[in-house]
């Protein structure tokens, strides 16, 4: 035993931990599936993997058909339907899954043949049903939806356009127009000309035998017919000339997400890999990294920051990022620009290297706990032509790496004067202080999608107010004298929030200062608020609650026929911020103070003076949410235009979108509706 208190110094690092993972063999069928097989005895389960190694390709104007593709391929066969399959999948205690990379499962050991004949139907024999490609139509409008006001997926969208062009295949995203021209014709085709065996692989891992992979691989996928398969050359994808400031505007964020990013060429299993990665887990790769001490810990700019350098063997990434609050994004990316710079000049210490060695170690070792590590592995080593040994030598030679490679790497990986430093945030507090960070003093504007935008200031007319601007809105939909013809109303709505979900929503207004709103789900009720002129109440499941302070106000506020019409009467105050596109439409910025100091930013039409979106904080700190709601589709109602359509952002995991299927006007709802006793 050493001498010496231990307790005051880290332990010597010692040799690297032999690593054991199964030594993989490989045959090929006649039709040119390549099997890999990686015998483990230790349990009675085995998992089996259908990957179709088939070139990316660009979808244009119906991106996102390959990755339907690859939902629909698990969702029916020829022979049995979706809840078929599930049905005798779950039967016997399996696992199966599709993509657009074919088809894995796992399974005891006892039931493989039952599970790779499923498998088999379900790769060989899809049939693609027109009723389940709605249902994934559906999900994925709704997934889209929620994207619109995800700042993290903003600027993953115009990241990947930054990165890789729109004429690459990772440069593309779907949007609801690609999504709309999704069809069954573009699915099946590109299923028939990709989906070949000579361009597979079929990999075994677990409690399996090459005699008994060779006698399955035979059984069940030796009748699949071989076929050429369209391959596809692309530019290589290049970083900036001079680093470029690009600006994705998110109306009234109170945080700002940001990217340094750009494409980089390093392949996996190249001998750049291993020492590029120690490097980047250095840089942002682990909680201690570099950059999140800093920015997190040093600076308190944000809860995380991280970087990722992605090998492909298309083309790679590297990619820095954080949310910060909007007051502090040009200095928290003046830290990142300073750790980028400073791996690239300073050498790293033995001692600083040597712990991120640790962390690489163990995270590495931890991994192979997980049976779909083994798989992954035995599937690059034969995808990439990497030596058999690679991963096995993977710990030694991630000990082997110096702070000169380390230094080395950052040079050849690590350009802050070549990225593109993507911000998604609220333009009006932010986008003005990052010109610092272009060489030009030039920000460049895009929408959620990537696409180009002018930032044109439109000019608001001279002497135009915030009241004026809500007054004409009030105008609008039928003016005071139709508004306070309303004794009395009433809406239906329903919104779906999935398959056989609907939530429906009552609405009960009464003399301009009661109402009661009912919202059930298939028709069961699960919550109610009601504001009886003086008193509110909220119920639900977990019993009845007064409402109080904010949430009392915002219940008044939906009480009104009219809140905008009484801005001026109740003491609100409004500043007129300019003018914002709003889904290709200019509109009026009206930030809005109430009384009780709850601020929102309100957008109304300079065409129709109809107000189109409003956005709100609910809830502080870290419980804080950014509420969006749209409205649409105004029709006359008792005299006064009321949307019919409102979407709501942010309030739920995914957007809510309620339609009005009914209003009833000055019906004489009765006063019971509103007893809060």
């Amino acid at each position: 035993m050493p001498s010496g208190d231990v307790r005051k110094g880290a332990p010597q690092a010692g040799d690297a931990p032999k690593i054991q993972i199964g030594k993989a063999e490989t045959f090929t069928l006649a039709n040119g599936l390549k099997v890999i097989v990686v015998e483990n005895h230790k349990l009675p389960r085995v998992s089996y993997q259908i990957f179709v190694d088939a070139d990316p390709l660009v979808e244009a104007d119906a991106a996102g058909y390959v990755e339907m593709m690859g939902d629909l391929l698990g969702k029916g066969t020829t022979t049995r339907t979706k809840a078929q399959i599930d049905e005798s999948v779950d039967f016997i205690g399996a696992s199966l899954s599709s993509s657009s990379n074919g088809v894995s499962g796992a399974c005891l050991t006892k039931h493989s043949e039952k599970l790779l004949d499923i498998m088999s139907d379900v790769l060989l024999n899809p049939a693609f049903p027109a009723d389940e490609l709605d249902k994934s139509k559906k999900r994925t409008e709704s997934g889209l939806q929620t994207n619109k006001d995800d700042a993290n997926a903003i600027a993953g969208n115009v990241g990947n356009v930054l990165r890789y062009g729109k004429g690459h295949p990772y440069g593309e995203n779907m949007t609801e127009e690609t999504l709309a021209k999704i069809d069954l014709e573009k699915i099946k085709k590109h299923y028939a000309t990709y989906f070949k065996p000579n361009t597979s692989y079929l990999v075994c891992v677990g409690d399996i035998t090459k005699t008994k992979a060779e006698e399955y691989a035979k059984r069940y996928f030796g009748k699949w017919v071989k076929g050429d398969v369209p391959q596809h050359n692309y530019n290589l994808p290049q970083a900036p000339a001079k680093t470029q400031v690009d600006f994705v505007h998110k109306p009234a964020a109170v945080q700002s997400v940001i990217n340094i990013t750009y494409p980089v060429d390093l392949k996996p299993g190249t001998p750049d890999a291993i020492p590029a990665g120690v490097m980047n887990t250095l840089l942002g790769g682990y909680f201690n990294s570099r950059v999140n001490a800093n920015l997190r810990e040093g600076h308190g700019y944000t809860y995380g920051a991280r970087t990722n350098l992605s090998p492909d063997e298309l083309v790679g990434n590297f990619n820095a990022t954080a949310s910060v609050r909007n007051a502090v994004t040009d200095s928290s990316i003046i830290e990142f620009m300073n750790e980028l710079k400073r791996l690239r000049t300073e050498k790293v210490t033995n001692d600083e290297l040597q712990v991120v060695k640790n962390v690489m170690t163990g995270n590495f070792s931890s991994s192979l706990e997980q049976p779909g590590t083994v798989a992954r592995f035995a599937l690059n080593t034969a995808r990439f032509n990497l030596p058999a040994d690679y991963y096995e030598k993977y710990l030694e030679r991630l000990q082997a790496v110096t702070p000169d490679e380390v230094k080395n790497m950052a040079l050849k990986y690590i350009n802050p004067d070549r990225a593109h430093v993507l911000v998604v945030g609220n333009k009006e507090e932010v986008a003005d202080r990052l010109k610092q960070f272009s060489p030009e003093g030039k920000i460049n504007f895009f929408d959620i999608y990537g696409n180009p935008v002018e930032d044109v200031k439109v000019a608001i007319p001279a002497g135009l107010t915030a009241q004026q601007v809500v007054d004409d809105y009030v105008n609008a939909i039928g003016g005071t004298t139709a508004i306070q013809k309303l004794k009395d109303l009433e809406s239906t709505a329903t919104a779906a929030l999935g398959p056989g979900m609907n939530l429906g929503i009552k609405t009960q207004q009464k003399g301009n200062n009661k109402v009661a709103v009912d919202v059930s789900m298939n028709g069961q009720s699960m919550s109610k608020q009601i504001f009886d002129g003086t008193k509110g109440l909220a119920s639900g499941p977990a019993g009845a609650q007064e409402l109080t302070g904010k949430d009392l106000e915002d219940v008044k506020e939906q009480a009104q026929f009219c809140k905008e019409a009484a801005y001026q009467s109740k003491g609100y105050n409004l500043t007129l911020k300019g003018v914002e596109n709003i889904e290709g439409k200019n509109a009026y910025t009206v930030l809005v103070k109430r009384p009780d100091g709850k601020e929102s930013t309100e957008y109304y039409d300079m065409t129709t003076s109809l107000k189109v979106r409003e956005i709100s904080v609910n809830g502080e700190g870290d419980q804080a949410a950014t509420i969006t709601t749209d409205y649409a589709d105004y029709k006359p109602v008792g005299g006064v235009q009321m949307p019919h359509t409102i979407t709501i952002s942010g309030a739920m995991p995914i957007p809510l979108k309620a339609v009005v299927t009914e209003f009833k006007v000055n019906q004489g709802i009765d006063d019971k509706v509103f007893s809060t006793n």
